[in-house]
């Protein structure tokens, strides 16, 4: 039976065939595995592709990536081409808009010809000699990857601390620097999340562990420099395997947080910083489908909470009683406004907002008078609050981008009303923002709700159906996909595309019912908005019916996978990345990350209610013996999130069951995680060779 399946799978593959001349896809091996579950026997070809140390699959990765580099060999000199566009447009030798942060301006910048960025401080002013606290290139050297998490600065200013992960797979080690003597520490922690932070004594940080395994973040330890950290204390372990834990600090430097978070449930631990060996108590008990974040100011606590209000509301307690009959509403619940967060000032209380799809700034003084809102004119775009760490100031700090805007970052003041605009990402070449036009328009879905679309096109745009569009989509968590600038995007603008966001069911663009309705027993949902947004826009003539792209990645990933199921004939290429598609394999493995503390999510498959719903969708299990849209995968060996034989077992069942001589490339990093590469011009040429992808299947010549 395994030979015959393997005969079948090479003679669709050859008849499938879609390279250049000599080029041959590679055949995955075909090896059974049975899998059953509520008397359901599920036979899993390439369920051996999960052997990471396996040399067979690093040799199967390493002959995929050989055959999409030959595929896309013709198109190297348009990817070289994009390559140098996107380093002439982005600024080269730039740095970040400084802080103030007790008594310093922090920033990053970055210098030509360095991939990775140098994190910087000055004293007082920002005529003052520069500080450099990290400089990650220094950091990275000998390594193809490498992450450093931002500077944890200790109370007094003098110490810092950072993570760094040289692999891609989210595990740091902490490292401590004195920025009197310049020096490191020798205190080492490995095998970390990267999440530190001071207690007021300047000597002891608090970190978070995730298990080794599934890399669940659970335990927080206490450590003190100097100290062995074999013997740093654990003062906190989440045994919730649905929950993840991490540690924080009040804005007001007064309280040591620890959160368990769950998709539905929240709680909080409290310590009094300037006591970091004293015990962490609990400011309000956990409790299914309550979510809470807490904030400290004066002798109140604030509280951002779902209790009783679903896009959520804002209540206040006194510092010694924090349960629940003693809170006060403050901002209350609105049944058409998401209360997404809130910034505390001496004399404003900023709340962000979001109402029908779009941001907003609340500015509320305490006293009670000349409550207002910024005022944004853009029919799509995001503001949010940056780097506000001072509470004595009337100025409110926010970065603002749009589909035409690049991100600007302003102080806004809350008792004059002026914003000063103190940069804006400058874009070179001859950028020029009044080249192109943002619009938001809706779709109707299946089931008659109007799900919205953000698109952007240059000017001289005609709706006639004769333009390329590529139709990006993700729509989980209760994440909201963002109407935000891209300077990568311009390539293909300026060539004729037009770019669209569906802004579907799953993520949080209209409020807490929209991602309701778009997870768990609702998740099909996403699908068919999507689908039902690529249809309007081909029905409106934004776009050539022969020539509609679609991407998403991760859980985004799963979106195209199951789109490119129910509707592969409304896609000329679709770009996947990381993509989340072996659902019901996934959510049966308590041993994967991400998993159990995802069951609220996307339902618990040992359940055979879910198990059927979500075995009804998943992409991997849905693939069919039909013609499938050209499909350019990505994945990454070290990805922590979606691990990297969740793209490559699909890639291998489509290629044995596909009908079409259409392409289907699987690119792996075999030095990356989720994220992909760490260096800018890394990346820099990931996103060249994507845009290559799309613009030779457009037919756009250069």
């Amino acid at each position: 039976m395994q030979s015959l399946l393997a005969f079948l799978a090479s003679g669709v593959l050859v008849m499938a065939w879609e390279g250049e001349v000599g080029t041959k896809p590679p055949v995955a091996p075909v090896k059974p595995t049975r899998l059953e579950k509520h008397g359901h026997v599920r036979v899993d070809n390439y369920y051996w592709l999960r052997e990471r140390d396996n040399p067979e699959v690093l040799k199967y990765l390493e002959e995929e990536n050989r055959y999409t580099e030959a595929v896309m060999a013709h198109t190297r000199p348009l990817q070289e081409k994009l390559f140098q566009e996107f380093r002439t447009r982005i600024k080269q030798t730039d740095m970040s808009v400084p802080y103030f942060r007790d008594g310093y301006y922090y920033y990053t910048r970055v210098e030509e010809g360095k991939e990775y960025p140098l994190y910087c401080r000055k004293k007082g002013s920002l005529d003052a000699p520069e500080e450099i606290l990290v400089d990650v290139n220094q950091v990275a050297a000998g390594h193809k990857f490498c992450s450093v998490t931002r500077p944890a600065v200790s109370t007094n200013n003098r110490l810092i601390a950072y993570g760094v992960d040289t692999v891609g797979r989210r595990f740091y080690t902490l490292y401590f620097k004195d920025l009197e003597s310049g020096q490191l520490l020798p205190d080492r922690i490995a095998n970390v999340t990267g999440n530190v932070v001071w207690a007021n004594d300047n000597r002891t940080v608090f970190y978070a562990r995730q298990h080794p395994v599934t890399l669940r973040s659970y335990q927080i330890y206490r450590h003190v420099l100097g100290a062995d950290p074999a013997a740093d204390t654990l003062v906190y372990e989440e045994k919730d395997e649905t929950f993840r834990c991490f540690v924080a600090k009040t804005k007001s430097k007064r309280y040591l947080m620890i959160a368990s978070t769950q998709t539905l449930s929240t709680e909080y631990r409290l310590l009094e910083a300037d006591n970091p060996a004293g015990a962490f108590r609990v400011f309000l008990p956990r409790e299914r489908n309550h979510e809470y974040e807490v904030e400290h100011y004066g002798d109140h606590f604030y509280i951002r909470t779902n209790w009783n209000a679903r896009n959520f509301r804002l209540m206040r307690t006194r510092v010694d009683q924090t349960a629940r009959e003693h809170w006060q509403e403050v901002i209350p619940h609105r049944s058409d406004v998401l209360l997404q967060d809130f910034e505390i000032f001496r004399d404003h209380l900023v709340v962000v907002e979001r109402k029908d799809g779009l941001t907003r700034l609340r500015v509320r003084p305490w006293s009670g008078k000349a409550e207002h809102y910024v005022d944004f004119e853009e029919p799509a775009y995001l503001v949010v609050p940056t780097d506000n760490y001072e509470y004595d100031t009337p100025l409110l700090r926010f970065t603002y981008s749009s589909l035409t805007t690049p991100a600007s970052v302003y102080d806004y003041n809350m008792e004059t009303r002026q914003r000063t605009l103190l940069k804006r990402e400058e874009v070179l070449g001859g950028f020029d923002p009044a080249n192109y036009q943002a619009e938001r328009v809706y779709a109707t879905a299946p089931d008659g709700v109007r799900v919205p679309i953000s698109l952007v096109y240059r000017k001289g745009f005609r709706k006639n159906g004769s333009h390329p569009l590529l139709l990006y989509g993700y729509g989980s968590y209760g994440n909201s996909t963002e109407a935000t600038f891209n300077p990568f995007r311009i390539s293909l603008l300026d060539r004729g595309f037009v770019y669209a966001i569906a802004h579907v069911r799953g993520g949080q663009e209209l409020g807490r019912q929209w991602y309701e309705d778009g997870k768990l027993l609702k998740k099909k949902n996403t699908f068919t908005d999507f689908i039902a947004c690529a249809e309007f826009l081909i029905r409106e003539k934004y776009a050539d019916p022969k020539r509609v792209f679609a991407q998403g990645a991760s859980a985004g990933g799963l979106l195209m996978g199951a789109v490119v199921n129910m509707r592969p004939d409304l896609f000329r290429g679709v770009i996947a990345g990381v993509p989340f598609v072996d659902v019901v394999t996934t959510m049966l493995d308590e041993s994967i990350p991400l998993t159990t503390n995802e069951y609220d999510e996307w339902g618990n498959p040992n359940d055979k209610t879910y198990y059927d719903y979500m075995l009804s969708y998943s992409p991997y299990d849905q693939v069919k013996r039909k013609a499938y849209p050209n499909l350019l995968v990505t994945t990454a060996l070290h990805d922590s999130q979606v691990q990297y034989w969740e793209p490559a077992k699909w890639v291998a069942k489509l290629r044995a069951l596909k009908t079409d001589n259409n392409r289907l490339l699987l690119k792996t990093r075999m030095d990356a995680g989720h994220g992909g590469a760490s260096g800018r011009y890394e990346r820099y040429r990931e996103i060249a060779f994507e845009y290559a992808f799309l613009l030779d299947l457009a037919g756009i010549k250069e």
